[in-house]
């Protein structure tokens, strides 16, 4: 018997560095109300959905950059999110900026996203392994990209979580291309995996056209999804924000690699498909079988070993 589970990308055009988080949860709760209308029982909005993308500025001042994060979840500007889907019966995944103090008074930062279930339940988290960009301002980029200097390495792993159905995991932006995030998930017989994305059009210190990063956006998301037998979703912050042309794109993918539903826009855009969580199934049982197949005696440099090392000459 299929397990079936209707699921919407909810994509989010610009949000100016001005509009407040008030304003960004009004336009989400906006976009739950219309994947309902098509159907939709799970919502995946995208990376960090609540502000525009901070990290391409060099922010001195600690209380504006702290005023970019959540300390709490929900919070008195997020609940509208949870009573709608409450109301609903609609889960959500949700990225957001995490700032926490741990018990020795220091100051956490997590770029980070979290599961909520049909009850409004938070059931899942997840903070970002893979962080891009740099540390310190670098005043030859035309922007700046200090997910490294205004975010810690997450300290979660991947985990999935059994909810709505099925089996979820979860990462975020940058986390898509690298296969390593896609099979520890896979090797917890994920079925759907989601993901959030705040990415440029251009890369801001490399020759790299927009068809090309968009095909790599895609490739990466395609690959992943058929090499684990798993749906994917992925939901973008697009549009011309904070003088960044962001990209587009967000997608819905099969298990097969193919993708069943795509953004037409860069503005909010919800996109829906019916997915039938044992899809991937036929896949992991074959091709992708992996207690049969998989050869781990071989892969010991992938945790060996961080850089590349070339052999002698």
């Amino acid at each position: 018997m299929s397990r079936l589970i209707t699921v919407a990308a909810a994509q989010l055009g610009p949000i100016e560095r001005e509009e407040s988080k008030d304003s960004v949860v009004k336009r989400m709760t906006d976009m739950m109300r219309h994947a309902h209308g098509r159907g939709a029982r799970l919502v995946v909005y995208p990376e960090m959905a609540l502000t525009t993308f901070f990290p391409r500025w060099h922010i001195e001042d600690e209380a504006e950059l702290d005023s970019f994060y959540e300390t709490e979840m929900p919070s008195a500007q997020t609940q509208p999110l949870f009573d709608l889907s409450k109301e609903l019966g609609v889960g959500f995944y949700l990225g957001y900026s995490e700032l926490f103090h741990d018990e020795t008074g220091k100051k956490r930062r997590f770029n980070t996203a979290i599961l909520v279930n049909q009850q409004a339940e938070i059931v899942g988290k997840y903070r970002k392994v893979h962080l891009p960009g740099h540390a310190t301002y670098e005043p030859e980029r035309p922007w700046q990209h200090l997910e490294k200097g205004y975010f810690e390495v997450g300290d979660l792993g991947f985990p999935v979580f059994r909810t709505m159905g099925g089996v979820m995991g979860m990462c975020l932006c940058n986390d898509r291309r690298w296969p390593e995030t896609w099979r520890v998930m896979g090797m917890q017989d994920v079925d759907i995996v989601m993901l959030g994305y705040n990415t440029p059009v251009y890369n801001s210190v490399a020759a790299e056209s927009p068809h090309l990063r968009m095909f790599h956006n895609h490739v990466s998301m395609q690959a992943g999804a058929y090499q684990n037998g798993t749906w994917a979703v992925g939901t973008a912050k697009a549009g011309m924000e904070g003088g960044v042309d962001m990209m587009a794109g967000s997608c819905i993918i099969a298990p097969t690699g193919e993708i069943v539903a795509l953004a037409t826009t860069s503005e909010d855009e919800v996109i829906v498909a019916e997915c039938d969580l044992d899809r991937g199934r036929y896949i992991r049982d074959t091709v992708f079988n992996f207690d049969q197949h998989r050869r781990i005696e071989a892969y010991g440099l992938i945790t060996e070993r961080t850089g590349a090392v070339a052999p002698p000459e």
